[in-house]
């Protein structure tokens, strides 16, 4: 792979660590469709590397889900209250862009709970449980790119 490849399979990556930072692109997805378009165009031992990429990636994305619910669980947040955070997030997106993600999530998450529950101090606690389990997630899912952009590294250096 020449430069440009090289340069063309970073962007994708870093721009796939941002897309997981600001949950706006499939960071994980780009991460690693940048490790397998290096794969492809070197070849021979690059889809070991591909593979181990991807292990720890899947592993990430699996820890992620059961943390994620055990967490929400754990908080006492409702199903249809996270449903209704996350539409309300993706609103919120788009009338205020990246920032109204998080905002929506949060206000969102809020109005469910405070509804469900009848009260608004019981509704702020599960928002911001919420919140935590959200951060908690990306940093998991962080890690696991971080780990694959590691081992395609050390094969590029070595």
């Amino acid at each position: 792979m020449n430069a440009w490849g090289y340069a063309a399979v970073v962007a994708l990556m870093v721009i796939g660590l941002l897309g997981i930072v600001v949950p706006v692109l499939p960071g994980s997805s780009l991460v690693a469709l940048g490790i397998l378009i290096w794969a492809i165009v070197t070849g021979g031992g690059a889809w070991w590397v591909f593979a181990a990429a991807l292990a720890v990636m899947v592993l990430a994305w699996g820890v992620k889900y059961l943390v994620g619910g055990r967490t929400m669980a754990k908080a006492g947040v409702g199903k249809w209250s996270l449903v209704i955070g996350g539409v309300a997030g993706i609103v919120g997106f788009f009338v205020i862009p990246v920032v109204g993600l998080v905002i929506g999530f949060v206000g969102g998450t809020f109005a469910a709970e405070a509804i469900r529950l009848g009260d608004a101090k019981a509704g702020w606690r599960a928002a911001l449980a919420a919140t935590r389990a959200a951060g908690l997630l990306i940093l998991i899912e962080l890690a696991g790119a971080l780990g694959a952009i590691a081992i395609w590294l050390a094969a590029v250096l070595s």
